[in-house]
């Protein structure tokens, strides 16, 4: 089976769903028979590149509340992100741009490893407090996932990928995606949002008795 999933790796449900499909995928024991498929999608277009500023103060001003109240909501979904695992640190995150996270990722499927820089990218802006924005933390992550630095740098110094990148947020917007994460399964079911891992397990499992029947 084919699950794309339309995510952005400054979305902080995006990494939660991804973990719950994860646990879902091996709750069932069909991880081996999906090809999970990452498709870009930009909360953000016009966020800089780095920011000195933090996620919590862009969350207050982006919606008009205090800094405790922002801190306070990313605190929750901090909570939620705990329930799979992952340690959020909020005070470390910084708006970043994710265009050219995206084009890399891209690139890495191209090499065989999208997993894991998606993964990492994730990680790198969450958990790590990484500015995935920029090229230096692009270029580490690159290398980390087994990516010769050189080559990674001239992609990002290229337009490649590009387009890719641009078709997948089309193709959301076609969709009619009005948020992330959002997953389809082989083109016909469509999950929105963080589910709890039961939901994902009770569709990956209808899917796989279709295939099967």
């Amino acid at each position: 089976m084919k699950i794309e999933i339309w995510s952005d790796y400054v979305c902080p449900f995006c990494y939660i769903g991804k973990r719950r499909l994860e646990e879902a995928l091996q709750e069932t024991g069909l991880g081996l028979q999906a090809e999970v498929v990452f498709k870009a999608y930009q909360l953000d277009p016009d966020a800089p590149e780095s920011s000195e500023e933090s996620v919590v103060a862009g969350l207050a001003q982006k919606y008009g509340i205090s800094q405790q109240e922002a801190q306070q909501m990313l605190q929750n979904v901090a909570e939620q992100a705990k329930t799979v695992g992952l340690q959020y640190d909020v005070d470390a995150m910084r708006p970043a741009n994710t265009w050219n996270a995206h084009r890399l990722a891209k690139f890495a499927e191209q090499e065989g490893v999208a997993a894991e820089v998606a993964e990492r990218l994730m990680k790198g802006h969450f958990v790590l407090g990484e500015a995935i924005g920029t090229e230096e933390a692009l270029l580490n992550i690159a290398e980390e996932a087994g990516i010769e630095r050189t080559l990674a740098a001239e992609m990002l110094a290229s337009d490649e990928f590009s387009d890719e990148v641009q078709a997948d947020i089309t193709e959301a917007r076609q969709l009619g995606v009005q948020g992330v994460p959002f997953f389809v399964i082989n083109r016909k079911y469509a999950i929105s949002g963080a589910q709890p891992t039961e939901a994902f397990a009770g569709a990956l499992q209808k899917v796989a008795e279709e295939e099967s029947s």
